[in-house]
């Protein structure tokens, strides 16, 4: 190569109301060498970005559009609805959809849930943005139904949420262009899904761990040939019984003294 090779890395993207820090902290301690950039992306804007090849894998919500993307499913989100804490569903503690029926649910264009029918009464207008919708409730023009990590990150001291029964749910999941499955994505997976830095199954690159030495001499032990039981014994038996036949023998030789002509 003419020039200095390029310097790996691994760019992550995700969409509002994912929290990766925990998979990033353990990236950082067994790839160190390899940064790990973050991309934070709207809430229907990760699969163009992979498509693009400006994130190597993304944290998104299903489904996934076309086969070109490989998507493991994560974990689903709770559904809550999202009201003011003076409003009446603020009284109780969960509420089905049906419930909803009196009131005005606002829709966001970006709206992470997969609806088939809307609840409650439609808003006059759209809002563009979660973010936008929140800021509706909070004047009290209307309710808003979200996965609840949405809820948390736009979280107000004047608003408080409460879980839909019967709602759809958001099915979190990570995300990787199929032909772009790199070693850093391999590695990326092994530990989202939990595996240890020795796992079988993680990218070959883990040496296995190597036994101690007492273990070896512990092997070294059970590998060699056991002797038959009671073979000692019969040995030192014949033995045993060669000294007391030698014993009769030379007493036999001896004999009594003979008498002198």
């Amino acid at each position: 190569m003419t020039g200095p090779e390029a310097t790996p890395s691994f760019r992550l993207a995700y969409v509002p109301g994912v929290t990766p820090a925990k998979w990033v902290r353990i990236w950082n301690e067994r790839l160190p060498d390899i940064p790990l950039t973050l991309v934070q992306v709207p809430a229907h804007g990760a699969q163009e970005l992979l498509r693009a090849g400006d994130a190597d894998a993304a944290f998104l919500r299903l489904p996934v559009e076309g086969t070109d993307l490989s998507a493991i499913p994560l974990y689903t989100e709770t559904t809550v609805a999202v009201v003011p804490k003076d409003h009446l569903i603020a009284a109780v503690d969960e509420l089905s959809v049906a419930e909803l029926a009196d009131e005005i649910v606002l829709h966001p264009v970006d709206d992470a849930l997969p609806w088939e029918r809307l609840p409650g009464r439609p808003a006059l207008e759209r809002p563009a943005t979660t973010a936008d919708a929140i800021e509706l409730v909070a004047a009290g023009i209307g309710v808003l139904v979200v996965p609840q990590s949405l809820a948390r990150l736009h979280h107000r001291k004047d608003l408080t949420y409460r879980p839909l029964t019967d709602a759809p749910e958001s099915r979190v999941a990570l995300s990787w262009p199929q032909e772009k499955t790199t070693d850093q994505v391999e590695d990326f997976i092994g530990i989202v899904r939990g595996r240890t830095v020795n796992s079988s199954r993680g990218r070959a690159g883990a040496a296995p761990a190597q036994p101690k030495a007492k273990d070896k001499d512990k092997d070294k032990a059970k590998d060699k040939p056991k002797r038959a039981a009671g073979t000692g014994a019969g040995k030192g038996s014949r033995a045993a019984k060669g000294a007391k036949g030698g014993t009769r023998g030379a007493a036999a030789k001896r004999g009594k003294p003979r008498r002198r002509p």
